[in-house]
């Protein structure tokens, strides 16, 4: 069945591309701004222990369920339930795991098209056509439409080509790029007046501010969101990956490279702010609090890059296609959850099974940007702050308290044969039980105040 199917055919090919689901916007954009939002290093010291403590137990959650059942989500999780009422618990978390990724992109599609106008608007700029970088960053409905339109297009494309020539192909070469341009970011920006302040805020913590419990809360939170947890896009790909690998050598790499990435986004962004700061651009209000923290790519850093004269083109061109590198490593996996349900479930033709979900999530993204102001913010709500962590929360039960403890032991011996007498096997069946879903449940709370 996994020939059939599809494998990932390297290690390297799976952790870059279980990476790239991880490392999206919320890294790039939502991590440093949450950083300096919450304390800057306090932050990132709490970030850094939760991110390993709670978001590595529950994505190797996602990895064994799925590549124990080597299916899509519904599937999956019905393959494990141990009665009727647990099987049709599965199917339910399954339906609305594929619902909510589904919808996830169509907003995700909007703001990845914003990045990619925003990088043709540098390379505009420079060509001294201002009339139309003027379109590119003005926020008009028809930007919108063709810039979500191209990006759904390349997002669509790469999936056609399946799990080796569509996923693992693009992902191993889309995430060098992400990394060798964030470094070169980083060292410029080093070079720039403000930037030594920019890195004491962000690496020299406040240890009085770790115990704060809105920040430990804000840091959980990006913590499993950041990981691409709960939609079940980490049990797909943990469906593609061969049982000769280790699966918790695996995640522990994902994992790693996911909170790299996030550590290096702030190491550029924050003292980006301090930069623009140094530069006379407003980034604090008078409470301290940071201004326009979700238009931060669209207000502050775009001053900064107009402050810095023809080397701030390249700089601003450089950076969004980061972003737009970033969008789409996420979006592919995104769009693989309701196009492998369609394949296995339906025996539907990939490429047909992708052009239909692709274009149907393509016009609900239309239908957002027509009535902005009501369905964006409600989008976000609906999928991120309520549907998501329900989801986290039922994929720990289903590992935690559901499947049959031998079973779980013996899917993670395949490629791990002392499984059972290592510290991952000691400390992780009660951190997925009982740790994952109280914090979970302590996100939601939260975020429903």
């Amino acid at each position: 069945m996994s020939a059939i199917r599809g494998e990932f055919s390297s290690r390297l090919g799976f952790i870059l591309a279980a990476a790239g689901s991880a490392v999206g916007l919320g890294n790039i954009w939502g991590f440093p701004t949450q950083a300096a939002g919450n304390g800057g290093a306090a932050f990132l010291v709490v970030y850094l222990v939760l991110a390993f403590c709670l978001a590595f137990p529950a994505l190797m959650a996602e990895l064994i369920i799925g590549r124990h059942a080597k299916a899509n989500a519904v599937t999956a999780l019905q393959g494990i339930a141990n009665n009727g009422f647990t099987r049709r618990l599965g199917a339910m978390t399954g339906y609305v795991g594929i619902l909510t990724a589904s919808l996830i992109l169509s907003f995700y599609a909007i703001v990845a098209g914003w990045m990619l106008a925003y990088t043709l608007a540098a390379l505009a700029d420079m060509a001294g056509a201002y009339d139309v970088s003027g379109w590119l960053t003005g926020f008009t409905v028809s930007r919108n439409l063709v810039f979500t339109g191209i990006f759904m297009f390349l997002t669509i494309a790469i999936i056609c080509g399946g799990v080796r020539d569509g996923i693992e192909k693009w992902c191993t070469r889309l995430m060098p790029a992400l990394i060798g341009i964030l470094v070169l970011l980083i060292v410029y920006v080093m070079t720039q007046e403000g930037a030594g302040e920019g890195v004491r805020a962000y690496l020299v913590p406040d240890f009085s501010r770790v115990t704060d419990p809105a920040l430990i809360l804000s840091a959980m939170g990006q913590a499993f969101f950041s990981m691409s947890l709960g939609v079940g896009t980490m049990l797909i790909y943990g469906s593609y990956v061969s049982d000769r690998e280790n699966l918790v050598s695996l995640g522990r790499s994902v994992t790693l490279f996911d909170i790299g990435i996030a550590v290096l986004a702030g190491l550029l962004i924050i003292p980006a702010m301090y930069v623009a700061q140094h530069n006379g651009v407003q980034i604090y209000d008078d409470a301290g609090r940071l201004i326009a923290e979700d238009r931060l790519i669209f207000t502050v850093l775009p001053a900064l890059f107009n402050s810095m004269g023809v080397a701030g083109l390249l700089v601003a061109f450089a950076f969004f296609v980061l972003m737009l590198v970033a969008a789409l490593t996420s979006s592919i996996s995104m769009l693989e959850v309701p196009v492998a349900y369609a394949v296995e479930h339906h025996d539907i033709d990939r490429k047909r099974a992708t052009y239909l979900i692709g274009g149907a999530i393509t016009l609900v993204s239309v239908l957002i940007i027509f009535n902005f102001g009501t369905l964006f913010g409600l989008t976000i709500a609906l999928t991120t702050r309520y549907s998501q962590p329900m989801l986290g929360l039922l994929m720990c039960v289903f590992a935690g308290w559901i499947w049959h403890r031998s079973t779980v032991i013996a899917e993670i011996r395949k490629g791990m044969a002392d499984a059972d007498r290592s510290l991952f096997w000691r400390i992780w069946p009660f951190y997925v039980a009982f740790v994952c879903p109280a914090a979970i449940l302590a996100i939601f709370i939260q975020q429903l105040r």
